[in-house]
């Protein structure tokens, strides 16, 4: 009884391990099928890095300045009796704006030029008498004298009324008037803005460390707000002594042609400063740069394993650490790690892992413009 216990039992064990076996030869083999297959290619878009020249800009914001630019106003008190400019003209240098009441004035300055004829007269008398010397010479001086008090009288009385008529120190756009005529305005009184604009200063201040990278001579480019497909040419034409102590900051000024006026003081303004041109810039789209804290990346394209036959078997992607320089539009300068002609993933960076399957499909590819216009601007 024991023993045939003991040999259904060894039954049971063989049949188990025979079980065993075969089903761990299964799970081997289908482990080893499915090791040969890896994940679907990532489709993706390239760009074949190219040597390019290009011009850096140094972009900044700025600000418009008259050439000449005031507040009118009055040197004198007085009543309003002329207005001769509209709002919003223009006027050339010497043009009568407004004139104050200087009737008080041309009086005394007739009184004045009266007392001067008079003193005319007598002194040319003096002059005859003293020819034949029938005079003192003293009465002569003392005839003299008062020809050239009642002579200074006069431009007094006269350089009264000028300094009642206002009158434009320079050509330029006026602004809306503050004045009305019959009013009475104290001495300092604005009348209305003048300025010059035409040319115009554009004021900009550059970090110090662009300082030799801005000098005198320099293109500009202008843009404005308001003013949209329209940019403005200009030259740097003054750099300041000095910089700021509490921003560290250059202040450059540049003059702009502005013949239609459609720049004006006080508008903020986008500056291009035109750096020197650079010659065999590597540069991709800046789609195709993964940026991270450890250090910014591309993926270059090469072809796989080979296969079988001989032949790659597809592509692979590589990842590649870089050094990037300047951007321009959609385009980045690669300064290291790419090399013209290597072929860059430009889109689906995010999901690649270096030495990952990738197919290439550029039916549509990002933008890679270097001057973008975007339609909402």
């Amino acid at each position: 009884m024991t023993k045939r216990m003991f040999i259904m039992i060894g039954a049971f064990v063989l049949l188990v391990a025979v079980l065993g076996t075969v089903k761990f030869l299964e799970v081997k083999a289908a482990i080893a099928k499915y090791a040969s297959f890896g994940p679907p290619p990532a489709a993706v878009t390239s760009s074949i890095a190219k040597a390019q020249t290009w011009q850096p800009v140094l972009t900044v914001v700025g600000s418009m300045r008259a050439v000449n630019g005031v507040l009118v106003s009055t040197d004198l008190a007085g009543i309003v009796s002329q207005i001769s400019f509209e709002s919003g003209s223009e006027v050339k240098k010497g043009d009568l704006l407004v004139k104050l009441d200087t009737r008080q004035e041309e009086a005394e300055l007739h009184s004045a030029q009266a007392r001067r004829e008079l003193a005319r007269i007598n002194l040319a008398r003096e002059r005859d008498l003293i020819t034949q010397k029938a005079v003192a010479q003293s009465d002569f001086d003392s005839a003299q004298s008062e020809f050239s008090q009642a002579d200074a009288a006069v431009e007094d009385s006269q350089a009264l009324i000028a300094r009642k008529t206002i009158v434009a120190p320079f050509d330029g756009l006026v602004g809306i008037r503050q004045v009305d005529l019959g009013q009475y305005l104290n001495v300092g009184s604005t009348i209305a803005p003048l300025q010059s604009l035409d040319p115009i200063y554009v004021e900009f201040s550059v970090p110090q460390q662009d300082m030799d990278r801005v000098a005198t001579g320099k293109k500009l480019h202008i843009r404005a707000d308001g003013v949209e497909g329209k940019e403005f040419d200009g030259i740097v034409t003054a750099i300041d002594s000095r910089v700021d102590e509490a921003t560290r900051n250059l202040t450059v000024q540049g003059t702009v042609r502005n013949p239609d006026h459609l720049l004006r003081p006080g508008m903020y303004v986008n500056v291009d400063v035109l750096l020197p041109e650079q010659q065999g810039v590597v540069a991709i789209p800046s789609t195709a740069i993964e940026y991270a804290p450890y250090g910014d990346s591309v993926f270059i394209i090469q072809d796989g394993p080979v296969g079988a036959d001989g032949k790659p078997a597809g592509k692979i992607v590589v990842q590649q650490f870089v050094k990037l320089g300047a951007t321009r539009g959609d385009q980045v300068a690669v300064l290291s790690g790419v090399h013209p002609g290597d072929e860059v993933v430009t889109s689906g960076v995010f999901k690649l892992r270096s030495h990952a399957p990738v197919m290439v499909n550029n039916s549509v590819q990002p933008d890679e413009n270097p001057n973008p216009n975007p339609p909402d601007t």
